[in-house]
């Protein structure tokens, strides 16, 4: 069997020796009925970085997701999301089963949304109507090839949100690639969003969690329903250092990760019968299309899958590959050879 190159997602990654050691060295407390003094230190560093008042560490994303729709929304009320995002397909609709809470979708181009896309879909005050309450934006985007949102154009969004009564959320899960490919600072993407949720489990390399950030006074009221989904942890210190060790050592390590990408993408460009989708690399993430005159993506994936590379099928005809941590350059090198000998050998068949 030949060495597995693991391209399925950047959530795979396994803590570094550092990481390890920070872990076992945690100092921890109930951070329930007192304060973990660990995660509180994690809390206040991101808070710190992404220039709000206050954050709060969660299990995951899809919690501090759902925390802020529940913070920004009542029953009854609307969310307008970009109809491939990530907590629309991805999180079991939690915004109805747990909050009460409807989506309105606008198709973006890969993932990412125009102001003029947005202007006339706020409802009018009605008691027939279903109220507009909250814009949530993901960047980058996970199902766009982790497209980078347009910053002028996010800002824009924002400022007409607020400017018309509602608020706004960053779903921010891999917002410090998104610093890297911009080089605009995290603190400058966040002053647009009541609330923002970044992930310390995928390209930061953490093993656990989330945290949401916000004002002061939505981070007490995200603490309450952080408790009511279970989210509430005791000695979370053990598990926060690995993401503070992360927040504090692997930001600046981003830009490697998105070089391999472009690597992998270069390879698959070079392939007969697959098509990038969408054609430029962002960041970490390669999604490229199969003809289906060589094969699925399922087919694809599992001859990938032969040969010691490991990707997912994402649909009947689409796959992606993420860049990450756990994946070097000579790895990133030896698929690249894959692909491009897989294609070679498909076509002949």
């Amino acid at each position: 069997m030949p060495p597995i190159v693991d391209l399925r997602s950047d959530t795979v990654t396994k803590p570094t020796p550092g990481m390890r050691q920070a872990i076992a060295n945690a100092e921890v407390g109930d951070d329930v009925i007192d304060v973990d003094p660990t995660v509180d230190r994690l809390e206040r560093r991101v808070a710190e970085i992404l220039g709000k008042e206050k954050a709060i560490f969660m299990p995951s994303g899809s919690m501090t997701n759902q925390v802020a729709i529940r913070i920004h929304c009542k029953p009854g009320d609307e969310f307008i999301c970009e109809e491939g995002c990530h907590v629309y397909n991805y999180e079991q609709a939690a915004f109805a089963q747990l909050s009460g809470v409807a989506a309105r979708t606008v198709k973006g181009e890969y993932g990412v949304l125009r102001l003029e896309q947005l202007q006339g879909l706020i409802r009018p005050a009605n008691d027939h109507l279903v109220r507009t309450r909250l814009v949530t934006i993901e960047n980058t985007h996970n199902r766009g090839a982790g497209r980078l949102q347009p910053y002028d154009e996010v800002a824009s969004i924002c400022e007409w949100a607020h400017g018309n009564g509602l608020r706004t959320h960053l779903d921010g899960a891999r917002l410090f690639n998104a610093v890297t490919a911009s080089g605009i600072a995290a603190h400058q993407w966040a002053a647009h969003f009541d609330t923002v949720s970044v992930c310390f489990s995928k390209g930061l390399g953490a093993p656990v969690g989330s945290a949401l950030a916000g004002s002061a006074e939505a981070i007490r009221e995200a603490r309450r329903h952080r408790k009511l989904f279970g989210g509430g942890m005791r000695q979370a210190g053990i598990i926060a250092a690995g993401a503070l060790y992360a927040v504090e050592h692997h930001r600046d390590r981003l830009q490697e990760d998105h070089d391999h990408a472009r690597i992998l993408a270069v390879a698959v460009r070079e392939t007969p019968g697959l098509t990038l989708v969408p054609a430029e690399i962002d960041t970490n993430i390669v999604i490229f299309a199969v003809d289906p005159e060589i094969g699925s993506a399922a087919e694809i994936v599992a001859a990938l899958q032969r040969q010691g590379v490991l990707m997912l099928a994402i649909s009947p005809r689409s796959v992606r590959a993420v860049t990450h941590l756990d994946v070097n350059g000579q790895q990133i090198d030896m698929a690249s050879q894959v692909i491009r000998g897989l294609g070679a050998t498909l076509v002949k068949g």
